[in-house]
């Protein structure tokens, strides 16, 4: 039982609450310590999140990346649903974390010293240098790198976010890294959970313009075999995680201009862009004739190095979902060719020197893709004859055709779609969706 073995049996009476670190719409988190230490938990402070709507979802994404993806978010240990709690009808779900610090990038972000303060955390010490524009660009990029990297992670995974926000980002003081937190909201797309395509969760000042991750035409999600197959396709039809991208633009922007740091900045902020058409540079010709003394220093920052920050920016906060970049493409930008504060590790290092080899355009190969698979059987219209498809999927992947190598790869996806839902029907038919992914949470007696 998944969740289980990662700390034995944890029950309510092995917790001794401590300080309350916060509390949202969903749960409040404590943090917390156990009455008798245990063997398979290191020595340490815990961090307790009791949540009542969303709890199953938020263990369940939490369990996916802590087998997946373990350094993008908070050191998950154990979750469980306490059944006992008086005056409470359906219990509540108790999820617990290694504590790796207080601070929030919000935190931080507010204080006078931003982004100084950042730097003697990730570096552990102040350094004796004098400040100005280059050495703060230097710092935030540094976040912005470890923020890119940990929600690539989640991405991979299959993994949308969708609350990334100064707040639901955590400085980790063991690792001197940011991570992720609050999976609440978050769908895991490979197999449909916490995906309804006309609900959402979302903080409206750092929410994308679409609101949705999916269109709304897509259907709910079906059994879980199914939904994994048709997981890459959907993936590559709606990219979901642009939505995340445009928060994580908007995160890019608070960090640059002291001025939008607020909450009323930036909710004026967003109000300017929409009446610009969601165009940064048509925002930019707007306020920067009058802009005061914090906004002409946030363009300054943003166009060093020949602009490079701006360009970053402006791929990032964008109406269309898909002119947006991605998180993989993002880290393969020029802007990172620096190495910030902290050289990269070896594993990052290749990691980034892949993204950058292997990053590539394809949105004209998919665009012939789709009006050719348009027409298919229809020759003399340009499209393929069934013939001719047959040929391409039984036709080995050659160098320097992306757009036949696309199409060989959609057809095989479809293949194996077919086959899957052949083999799913009759679960399909039998059991409901709705719960079965969260069965295997304990419960306390």
């Amino acid at each position: 039982m998944p969740g289980v073995t990662s700390l034995g049996s944890v029950l309510q009476d092995d917790i001794v609450l401590g300080k309350k670190l916060g509390e949202g719409a969903f749960g409040v988190v404590y943090k917390v310590s156990l009455a008798k230490p245990k063997p398979s938990i290191k020595e340490g402070d815990l961090v307790l999140k009791k949540a009542t709507e969303y709890g199953a979802v938020e263990i369940w994404m939490n369990e996916r990346v802590r087998r997946a993806c373990t350094s993008s978010c908070a050191d998950f240990l154990y979750g469980f649903l306490e059944s006992k709690s008086k005056g409470r009808g359906g219990g509540e779900y108790w999820l617990i974390w290694r504590f790796e610090g207080e601070d929030t990038l919000a935190d931080l972000v507010q204080s006078k010293e931003f982004p100084y303060n950042v730097e003697a955390k990730i570096l552990g010490e102040v350094q004796d240098l004098p400040k100005g524009l280059e050495r703060e660009n230097k710092i935030i990029q540094t976040i912005m790198r470890q923020l890119l990297f940990a929600l690539d992670g989640l991405h991979s995974t299959g993994i949308v976010h969708r609350d990334i926000k100064p707040q639901n980002v955590i400085f980790s003081e063991g690792a001197r890294t940011f991570k992720i937190i609050d999976l609440g909201a978050a769908a895991d797309l490979r197999v449909g959970i916490n995906y309804i395509p006309k609900e959402f969760l979302l903080d409206p000042r750092y929410t994308a313009p679409e609101q949705y991750i999916m269109s709304t035409q897509t259907p709910s999600a079906p059994s879980a075999p199914v939904a994994t197959a048709l997981s890459p396709v959907l993936w590559q039809l709606n990219l979901p995680d642009r939505f995340d991208i445009y928060s994580v633009g908007l995160v890019f922007l608070q960090m640059a201009f002291p001025s939008l740091r607020t909450d009323s900045s930036l909710i004026q902020f967003n109000r300017q862009l929409k009446r610009c058409g969601y165009d940064l540079n048509a925002w930019r010709n707007l306020v920067e004739p009058r802009a005061g003394l914090d906004l002409r220093k946030g363009f300054e920052l943003l166009d060093l190095d020949g602009g490079i920050g701006w360009e970053l920016l402006t791929s990032m906060v964008r109406y269309k979902a898909r002119q947006r970049t991605s998180a993989k493409a993002a880290l393969a930008h020029p802007y990172f060719n620096r190495e910030g504060l902290l050289g990269l590790s070896l594993m990052q290092n290749l990691r980034l020197q892949q993204y950058r080899a292997t990053q590539k355009d394809y949105s004209e190969a998919a665009n012939w893709v789709i009006k050719l698979m348009a027409k298919s059987g229809t020759a003399s219209e340009g499209g393929f004859t069934e013939a001719q498809l047959q040929e391409l999927r039984e036709r080995e992947p050659k160098r320097g055709s992306p757009q036949r190598n696309v199409l060989a790869s959609i057809l095989r996806v479809q293949r194996k779609i077919i086959r899957t839902l052949n083999e799913s029907m009759d679960e399909l038919n039998r059991r409901r969706k709705s719960l079965w992914w969260s069965r295997w949470i304990p419960r306390e007696e």
